[in-house]
């Protein structure tokens, strides 16, 4: 059984969270968890992906899927925006979304990771209306943020699905040794802060 102690992390996203095409053990969750519990014995991340999922589809499932959960989480992982972007969903669309997305977690109490998705360099013009979205809305909540690809990666034709889309099982392991540290980071910010939240002394 997992103690409560044990960090509970929520990844919240699309294909690249579910793991489209990939046993369930090979998914970013299962894996970013595999590698957590070498620092925190019996963490757990809770795959909340859904392949297809866009940002709008992800604000309307939040709120039962927080509702659903028995515990918590200790940090939400938030990846999204992807599917926006190859939809032609506008960019200031997307900011919009992920704007309530993080107003929500944060009204529940629940300190976040935003995992930046950079827009391929060959969708030109298009690409550039993305630039700065997640770097803007981790300034304006006051959340960290890091790249959900590691370089090398994204575009690599070796390292892809038949689909020559979606991140095969080598892939997906890269991007959850690379997006380690900061998950480690957030947790620690975390527990620093509710060390001097419990510490402070009482008033009134």
């Amino acid at each position: 059984m997992t103690s409560n102690a044990a960090p509970f992390i929520l990844a919240f996203g699309d294909s690249l969270t579910a793991g489209y095409g990939l046993p369930r053990d090979a998914s970013f969750p299962a894996r970013l968890e595999h590698l957590l519990r070498d620092r925190h014995d019996g963490a757990t991340v809770r795959n909340a992906g859904r392949s297809g999922d866009t940002t709008e589809g992800a604000i309307r499932r939040l709120p039962a899927l927080l509702a659903s959960l028995d515990r918590k989480p200790d940090l939400a992982i938030v990846e999204l925006g992807a599917n926006d972007l190859l939809r032609g969903v506008s960019p200031a669309h997307t900011r919009t979304n992920l704007d309530l997305i993080l107003q929500e977690l944060a009204r529940c109490g629940i300190p976040t990771l935003l995992a930046t998705v950079e827009a391929p360099r060959f969708l030109g013009p298009v690409a550039a209306m993305y630039d700065g979205i997640y770097e803007a809305l981790a300034h304006q909540h006051a959340v960290p943020s890091a790249p959900f690809f590691p370089p090398g990666v994204l575009g690599n034709p070796a390292l892809v699905l038949a689909d020559r889309v979606h991140p095969n099982a080598r892939a997906i392991e890269l991007v959850a040794q690379a997006f380690l540290p900061a998950v480690l980071a957030a947790l620690d910010t975390r527990k620093t802060f509710k060390l001097s939240e419990d510490r402070a002394p009482a008033t009134g």
